[in-house]
Order: structure tokens, then C-alpha cells, then sequence
């Protein structure tokens, strides 16, 4: 059996003194399920919590344990995160915990890039972009939004103080990290925040 092998082949790159004080890393494969259906069932909460060990977040909100989480990605949608190995199986115990309810839950590990961004200077990058509020106090520890950055479909979410993942399609990947690296350069600061 073949290895998984990111889209992004293990990229990474650092900020410097004359840029903004930011990281780019590829997070590597990642275990990846969309979950879609109603996020008030209790059936479903209690799935979210077997595979991933979190609740489900708010509106706009993504928890965090270990290394497992769940995003909020629409009123009826999910970003499950987990390793990548163990996808497949908890895409099958969820179907398994939510047969009867309406519901889709869908593996897309292979169909994603996961790019994490450190540093101070994050919301200066993301924002060049991003129609988001990322000012001090709008985007705090445990936000997460869906949004568009040069015309992709992303998904950000901030894990600390100076950690953040950014998600899309696979096929964007080179593009993304592309984007984030050139907005990270020397002179790049905004100065908004």
C-alpha cells in the first residue's frame, strides 16, 4: 500500500527579521470528514464526540483537543479533524451512530491541503485577503471562518494565540502556500493590527 503523500510535499518556510514574523508549515497529510446535518441532534453530538472527542463548536467557532477537532463550516456542516488513518473508520462509525437521521458524512482527507501559519503577524497575511475581521479581540483563540483568499474557497481557524490552520482543496495547495509566502514577504506589513 502506497504512503499518503501531501499536496504540498512537506513545504515550510519562516519569516525573518525584514518580514513579517510568520511560519508557514504543511501540516501533512490530515484525516479529513465532512459532516453535514442537523448540529442541534443529539445523535449527531454524540458522534462528533466519539470520533473526534470534542463537542460540536457554535457558529463560527472550532474545538480543539489532541490533535482532533471539529470545525464549523455552515449551519449544517462539520470539518471533523483527526489522524489521517483514522478517517475512514470514523467516517464508518458515524454513519453507523446516525443511521435513520439525515445526514452526510463523507471522508475528504485526500481531497485537502491543511497549511498551518505561526507567528505575531498572522491576521497581517490573512487579512490582505480575507474578508474577515481579524482586529485584536474579533478572532480570538478558538474562531474559525469560511471564507475566499484570491478567489479559493478556504476555511481559517486560530488554535492559540499564534497558531492558525488554513484548509482548502488539494489543487490549490501550490497556489495558497504560494499566496501566503509572497504576502509574508519583506515590506508585506500592513500595519493595521
Amino acid at each position: 500500500m502506497s504512503e499518503p503523500v501531501s499536496a504540498i510535499q512537506g513545504r515550510a518556510a519562516s519569516g525573518n527579521a525584514k518580514g513579517l514574523a510568520i511560519g508557514l508549515t504543511d501540516a501533512g497529510p490530515q484525516g479529513m470528514v465532512t459532516l453535514r446535518g442537523d448540529l442541534s441532534s443529539p445523535a449527531l453530538a454524540a458522534a462528533v464526540q466519539e470520533a473526534v472527542g470534542v463537542s460540536v463548536p457554535g457558529t463560527r467557532e472550532a474545538n480543539f483537543a489532541g490533535g482532533r477537532g471539529a470545525v464549523w463550516m455552515s449551519p449544517d456542516e462539520l470539518l471533523l479533524r483527526l489522524p489521517y488513518g483514522d478517517a475512514p473508520a470514523a467516517t464508518a462509525a458515524i454513519g453507523k451512530a446516525l443511521d435513520g437521521e439525515h445526514h452526510l458524512a463523507l471522508d475528504v482527507s485526500d481531497a485537502r491541503t491543511v497549511i498551518r501559519l505561526t507567528g505575531e503577524d498572522v491576521p497581517e497575511v490573512l487579512a490582505k485577503c480575507a474578508p474577515v475581521d481579524l482586529a485584536p479581540g474579533a478572532f480570538p483563540v478558538g474562531s474559525a471562518r469560511r471564507t475566499h483568499m484570491g478567489q479559493i474557497a478556504v476555511a481559517f481557524w486560530r488554535i492559540a494565540e499564534t497558531e492558525w490552520e488554513i484548509v482548502a482543496l488539494r489543487s490549490y495547495g501550490h497556489h495558497l502556500y504560494d499566496w501566503l509566502a509572497a504576502s509574508a514577504k519583506p515590506g508585506g506589513k500592513v500595519g493595521v493590527f
